[in-house]
C-alpha cells in the first residue's frame, strides 16, 4: 500500500477541490480544519457491524466518518486497493438510480469487486424464493450485502441466515441510513460547526417536507437530526396529512430534546426555514405515492437568503430545476458526496481505515 507521506499530504490539504457541480458547493476542507485528526477508536465501533437503521450512529460517529469521507474527496488519502480482497452485493428488489451505483462506485474505487441484483424478477424470489435462503447463498457469494427492498420486513428475513454484514439501502417505508449519512455529510462540509457547541443565536430551524411515517429517507433525517440537537433551535414538519409521523415516529418525537411541530401551511413558515429537507415520494405498500404535491419551491418562494434545500432524489415538480443554479441548492452537492461517504463507511465496517490513513491523521 503507498501512503502519501505527511507533506504531500499537508500540500493537498491547501488546495480547494475541483467541483463541476452547480449549486452550492461546501469545501470539504471544512470538515477538517478544526480537528484534522481522525479518532479512529469511533470508528472501530462499526467494524463487522450490520446497518440497520440510523439509530447506529452517534454524534462523534457521524463526524469522523464525515472527517474520512472529506480526505477521500478532497483526495488526501488514496485507497485503491484497500478492498481488493472483497466482494460487494448489491441486492436491489426495488428500483434504484443513484444509491446502488454509488455503492457500486465506492467498492469499486476502493479496489473491490460488485455482483449486483437489479431487479427482482431476475432472482429466485420470481420463483417464490424465501429471502432467508437468498440471505445464506450471500455468505458464500460477497463479503457484505447492500439490500434495498419492498417490503419493510425484509431486512429480518434476509438476515436469518445472513453472516456477512448487511447495509439496509432502503426498506419499504421504513428506513434508509447511509442517504442520512449523505444529508449529514452535506450538512457538515456547509456548517461543520453543527459538530460543535455554538451561541444560540446561530441554531438552526430545520424544515422536512414530508412524512416521516412513511418516507424512509425523511425518518431516517430525522434520527441523525436529534444527534445535533445542541444546534438546533427547532424542527418543523410540513406535511398535508392528518397524521404524519405515525405511532412509532410519534413515540420518538415525544421524547425529542428538540422541539417538534406539525404545520400543514409550507408558506407560513418557509421564510424561517434554515434548512429545507424535501421528499414528496413514499412507498405506501403497495406501491409509490406522490404525497405533499402542493407544497413547491421555485424562484418565487421566499427562502431565507442563506438557506439550503436537500432533497435524496427522484424528484417530481415539488422542487423546480429554476433552483437548480442557485445558492439553495445543496441536493446536487448531497448526491454527489454519497460516494465518498459510503467509501468511509464500508473501509470502516471492514476494519481497513488504518490501511489507508496516514499515521499523522490517526489520533
Amino acid at each position: 500500500m503507498v501512503i502519501k507521506p505527511a507533506a504531500q499530504v499537508e500540500h493537498i490539504v491547501q488546495n480547494k477541490p475541483k467541483m463541476n457541480l452547480i449549486g452550492l458547493c461546501p469545501d470539504p476542507a471544512n470538515l477538517i480544519d478544526r480537528q484534522p485528526g481522525v479518532q479512529l477508536a469511533r470508528l472501530k465501533k462499526l467494524a463487522y457491524k450490520s446497518v440497520l437503521s440510523s439509530d447506529l450512529f452517534d454524534a462523534e460517529m457521524l463526524y469522523e466518518l464525515s472527517k474520512v469521507a472529506a480526505y477521500l474527496q478532497l483526495k488526501k488519502i488514496s485507497p485503491e486497493a484497500a478492498l481488493h480482497d472483497k466482494i460487494l452485493a448489491t441486492a436491489f428488489f426495488e428500483p434504484s438510480t443513484r444509491t446502488r451505483l454509488s455503492f457500486e462506485s465506492a467498492i469499486l474505487r476502493l479496489g473491490g469487486k460488485t455482483i449486483s441484483v437489479a431487479e427482482a424478477a431476475s432472482t429466485g424470489v420470481a420463483k417464490g424464493e424465501k429471502l432467508l435462503d437468498i440471505g445464506q447463498m450471500f455468505n458464500s457469494y460477497a463479503d457484505m450485502v447492500v439490500i434495498r427492498h419492498t417490503q419493510q420486513k425484509a431486512i429480518q428475513e434476509l438476515s436469518e441466515y445472513l453472516r456477512i454484514p448487511m447495509i439496509n439501502g432502503g426498506n419499504g417505508s421504513d428506513e434508509h441510513p447511509t442517504q442520512a449519512l449523505a444529508d449529514w455529510y452535506a450538512l457538515l462540509k456547509w456548517k461543520p460547526g453543527l459538530a460543535f457547541d455554538t451561541l444560540s443565536e446561530d441554531r438552526l430551524h430545520l424544515g422536512i417536507v414530508g412524512t416521516p411515517g412513511n418516507m424512509r429517507t425523511v425518518k431516517s433525517f430525522l434520527i441523525l437530526a436529534l444527534l445535533f440537537k445542541q444546534n438546533i433551535e427547532q424542527i418543523t414538519i410540513v406535511s398535508e396529512m392528518a397524521d404524519p409521523l405515525g405511532d412509532e415516529v410519534q413515540s420518538f418525537c415525544d421524547s425529542s430534546p428538540v422541539p417538534i411541530y406539525i404545520n400543514n401551511d409550507l408558506q407560513s413558515v418557509l421564510s424561517t426555514l434554515d434548512v429545507i429537507y424535501m421528499n414528496s415520494i413514499a412507498f405506501l405498500g403497495d406501491g409509490y405515492r406522490t404525497l405533499g404535491s402542493r407544497f413547491k419551491l421555485n424562484k418565487g418562494s421566499t427562502l431565507k437568503k442563506d438557506a439550503v434545500i436537500l432533497h435524496p432524489l427522484a424528484r417530481k415538480d415539488e422542487l423546480d430545476v429554476c433552483l437548480d443554479h442557485t445558492q439553495h441548492n445543496l441536493y446536487f452537492n448531497q448526491a454527489d458526496g454519497a460516494v465518498f461517504i459510503r467509501q468511509a463507511l464500508l473501509l470502516s465496517i471492514f476494519d481497513r481505515l488504518e490501511h489507508v490513513l496516514p499515521d499523522t491523521l490517526i489520533e
